[in-house]
């Protein structure tokens, strides 16, 4: 099968063994806790993963315990794009929901490279209490296409890789893992009885009485055709007016993420047989955009591009446009999208007298990975002192920008954030102070520059006559 398929099976084997014999010779320090029922839904719809994790655990040990330990492997570490948790009550309808914080943990007695994460209870879990948790975790660039190379008339075909098991620092009394396919074609899985098959779904359990760092890996090849949208670079500058409106250019550097096009392309064969030629392209893509939108645009580097249908409404926008050609796995296209929103939606005033900025942040395109994103806040001319509130980690700094009509400069606020996902699309704050006198700066700029026109357009007239007149 080549390199690219042995070398990530060695890896899954040693990572196994060396999980195995950590199993069975290290005593855990976790014995205090332990998950009475785990229940694990794997996504694999899209290129993005998502992981839905129920966990029931149990204090069983003396002392009160104030947090619950997630275990990720290697693998999953590299790819981790998102993690959030919640605490529940409740069935069904009446079910409800409390956010709980997640940050990255060091355990001393963990396998090597294993990466844990901590969720904090708002209340520690006394002996003998139990409580039930929901897990969202998502992973980026981890179905591998196989074969890497297609034509345009096949299917595209994917391996993805995980554990049976769920790997976990505690005792599992009962679990069980659902693993979800977009079609009904599985090529080959990997059998760990008690193992179901049915229409879409592969369902791996229940396992009981599982040790702590338990792990059976299992290949999972199917078929899945859903365009691998994935952003190399945006730039997205948000530039703020206080005369109105606030002004959205989106820089996009854009590629198939999928199983690569070989051969030649044929667009007759492409239009006269939609939908089984070239089944994992896409024609078309689908940006998100805020609600009252105006002066939309959309064109790459030869020019404007009419191919596009925006629908408009009070709570959201939505802009569904073709690229100049449509895209295979391996293909690439940058464009640039642009727009326009009400100042009054997005500005408003704090009550400590600051203006802030409230947008949102991540990318607007549907079920897109975005490997750099960088958001630019471009500040009116005379603002000092901002701060950005972003409710996950991400790198900042200020810039400068200069326009023609600027006397010292425009403050920008950068955001970067690496493996993007559409869960971050999240609405985010940009804090600053602003000395309403600067309001008049820019129009005293053009009166000036009028006036000194005005002048010295009469001056070389009166010149000019004077000369004709000698």
């Amino acid at each position: 099968m080549g390199s690219s398929f042995s070398q990530p099976l060695f890896f899954f084997f040693f990572f196994f063994l060396h999980l195995f014999l950590f199993a069975h010779s290290s005593s855990s320090s976790f014995q205090h806790l332990q998950i009475i029922n785990a229940e694990r839904r794997i996504d694999l719809h899209s290129h993005i993963i998502k992981v839905y994790l129920t966990l029931k655990v149990e204090n069983s040990g003396t002392s009160p315990a104030s947090e619950v330990h997630l275990a990720l492997s290697p693998t999953e570490v590299e790819h981790l794009a998102i993690v959030k948790a919640a605490a529940t009550s409740g069935k069904r309808k009446k079910k409800t929901y409390t956010p709980l914080g997640v940050k990255s943990a060091e355990l001393p007695d963990g396998p090597n490279g294993t990466k844990f994460f901590s969720i904090t209870l708002l209340t520690p879990l006394g002996k003998g209490e139990t409580i039930n948790l929901e897990v969202l975790y998502q992973l980026t660039h981890s179905l591998e296409p196989f074969p890497v190379e297609i034509s345009q008339s096949e299917s595209q075909l994917v391996y993805f890789r995980d554990s049976a098991i769920l790997l976990s620092p505690y005792h599992v009394k009962e679990q069980t893992t659902f693993i979800k396919t977009p079609s009904t074609r599985v090529e080959s899985f990997t059998v760990v009885d008690p193992i179901k098959h049915s229409g879409t779904e592969l369902k791996y359990g229940p396992y009981d009485d599982q040790l702590p760092y338990s792990y059976s890996p299992v290949l999972v090849h199917f078929e899945n055709n859903n365009p691998f949208t994935v952003v190399e670079e945006l730039e997205r500058e948000i530039e703020v007016s206080h005369w109105g409106s606030v002004q959205v250019t989106e820089r996009y550097r854009l590629v198939h993420g999928g199983a690569r096009h070989k051969g030649v392309f044929s667009r007759v064969e492409y239009q006269g047989r939609q939908g089984s030629s070239g089944a994992s392209s896409f024609k078309y893509l689908l940006a998100r955009l805020p609600a009252k939108v105006h002066s939309v645009y959309y064109r790459d580097g030869i020019g404007n591009i009419s191919s596009s249908h925006l629908r408009t409404g009070f709570v959201k926008s939505e802009l569904e446009f073709e690229p100049r050609y449509p895209l295979f796995g391996g293909w690439k296209s940058t464009f640039v999208i642009g727009y326009g929103v009400p100042l009054q939606d997005f500005l408003f005033e704090s009550p400590d007298g600051r203006r802030y900025l409230n947008f949102t942040f991540g990318c607007p395109l549907a079920e897109a990975v975005v490997d750099k994103l960088i958001v630019k806040v471009v500040l009116p001319e005379g603002s000092r002192d901002p701060t950005a509130v972003v409710p996950f980690q991400v790198e900042q700094r200020l810039e400068i920008k200069h326009s023609y009509v600027d006397i010292v400069g425009r403050t920008v606020v950068v955001l970067e954030k690496r493996n993007a996902v559409p869960e971050h699309n999240t609405p985010f704050q940009v804090y600053y102070s602003f000395n309403p006198i600067f309001m008049l700066a820019e129009p005293l700029m053009l009166v000036t520059a009028f006036f000194l026109f005005f002048v010295g357009s009469v001056a070389y007239l009166h010149i000019d006559l004077s000369i004709r007149k000698s």
